[in-house]
């Protein structure tokens, strides 16, 4: 049951208990809004004692019902004491209806809490307690091709990593990880949680209007593209494939810009053990941040990432000769694509350089099945089989946001942007612990990775 369930009925409950005393004995009108006040006041004790629970202290969106709930109870409040009117029996009518009105007016402020669960991540197996911080990086030779200031490109990114002794010289493999077309950067938490539980340190980075939403260098919320947006979910497989083409180097040049950028400056800062004038901390102190790069190995790195984003990283898998390891969660290699030819999108054939991991729903995997009986190419299917290691898998009932922890934060969004009938948690369990043993057998050389090909 939700949270926002429970304060529902709790407030309705205030509400209705109104209508019985006005019912129960004739009230004026100025006792019924000595009466309303009394409920107002009780609503916005219940949100805040609830809130004050452990349950309600789990919830990552407790500021959002604060602000929606206590000050749309606040509002009416105000409105009820600075009515003036002359004393006069109140209707039962008027009364019914404006409990009507309050019930529907507390059911719109709870929304945020009807769609979000107190989900507060996955249990981790690791011996490490996980530290966060946030910085965000400027790419002073590239402009954003989104703003119209002619200003450079901005990078935030997020930093996932062990807790150890200050005085610790052990040193910990990077991993990398790009979200999908609109997502954002926590939208696979729990596995920065899992990896830096187990030794790693992690970098989720947002690609500013190809994500859901961030935030600049001057605080301002960058919201996506709706340019991008609506090109990316109406795109398909009937687009003209020279369009198509296009499009996919674009983004993937974002994307891939981005992350190099990322790469590079934490290259660069921990062979100088100093931050240049490229870093903004978001959020976090010079001496955090170069705590984690204290503890960040660049001899041992991974890529990783979710739909888009798992393209992103296959691209600088092929570019980049420091590359170990590449994981593609449920993303279609847009990068293989090289060109058009009769009408049709041609893949790369050369041999993958590094090992590489790539997850499927059950959903595409059927349907490749039944597109490569037909003679058709897909480039996730060409690379993987022409690589040096490559390695495939499939969980059973499965669509494309079961592989990321939104489905566990929103039911309801799951649902609405494509989540199967297994249970998500343990979907990201089964992800998280293949991400977890592929990654410790190419950055760490800890046994040797095995998978099945569905779970």
């Amino acid at each position: 049951m939700s949270m926002g369930f429970i304060l529902f009925v709790l407030a309705g409950a205030l509400e209705i208990t109104l209508v019985i005393l006005t019912f129960h004995k004739a009230a004026g009108r100025k006792t019924w809004r000595k009466n309303r006040l009394s409920v107002r006041i009780a609503e916005i004790v219940t949100v805040v004692v609830a809130l004050l629970l452990p349950l309600g202290q789990k919830w990552r969106l407790v500021p959002v019902l604060l602000s929606l709930s206590i000050l749309a109870l606040i509002a009416v409040l105000m409105v009820l004491i600075g009515r003036k009117k002359p004393e006069r029996e109140m209707r039962r009518s008027k009364a019914v209806f404006s409990c009507i009105l309050s019930v529907l007016l507390i059911g719109l402020s709870l929304v945020p809490a009807f769609l979000f669960t107190g989900y507060n991540g996955l249990a981790t197996s690791g011996g490490y307690a996980v530290k966060e911080s946030s910085v965000i990086l400027t790419d002073s030779k590239r402009t954003d091709p989104f703003e119209q200031d002619g200003s450079s490109r901005e990078v935030p990114v997020h930093f996932y990593y062990p807790e150890t002794d200050p005085n610790s010289e052990e040193r910990f493999p990077l991993v990398v990880f790009s979200h999908g077309a609109f997502g954002y950067y926590q939208s696979n938490t729990s596995t920065y949680m899992e990896l830096a539980s187990s030794g790693y340190v992690v970098a989720a980075l947002d690609h500013p209007h190809h994500a859901f939403f961030t935030q600049d260098t001057d605080g301002k919320t960058v919201l996506v593209d709706m340019d991008f947006m609506g090109t990316a979910l109406t795109l398909t497989d009937e687009t003209d494939p020279v369009e198509q083409y296009a499009l996919y180097t674009q983004w993937m040049d974002l994307r891939t810009a981005d992350m190099n950028l990322v790469l590079d400056e934490i290259e660069t800062a921990v062979r100088a053990e100093a931050i240049n004038e490229n870093w903004f901390l978001s959020g976090s102190s010079a001496e955090t941040v170069l705590s984690v790069l204290k503890k960040t190995d660049i001899t041992r790195i991974g890529l990783m990432g979710h739909s888009m984003g798992g393209a992103t990283a296959v691209e600088l898998g092929r570019e980049r000769d420091d590359i170990s390891a590449v994981i593609d969660i449920d993303g279609t290699m847009l990068s293989e694509y090289t060109g058009v030819e009769n009408g049709k999108l041609t893949v790369r054939t050369e041999t993958y350089p590094v090992p590489v991991l790539e997850f499927n729903n059950w959903e595409s995997y059927n349907d490749r099945r039944e597109y490569l009986a037909q003679g058709g190419c897909y480039p996730n299917e060409e690379l993987i089989a022409g690589a040096a290691a490559g390695f495939t898998t499939t969980i059973h009932d499965t669509e494309h946001m079961d592989f990321t922890d939104l489905p566990l934060l929103s039911p309801f969004l799951g649902k609405l942007l494509g989540s199967g009938t297994r249970d998500t948690k343990e979907t990201m369990t089964i992800v998280n612990s293949l991400v977890l043993s592929f990654l410790n057998s190419y950055l760490k050389g800890e046994g040797v990775f095995t998978i099945k090909e569905i779970y």
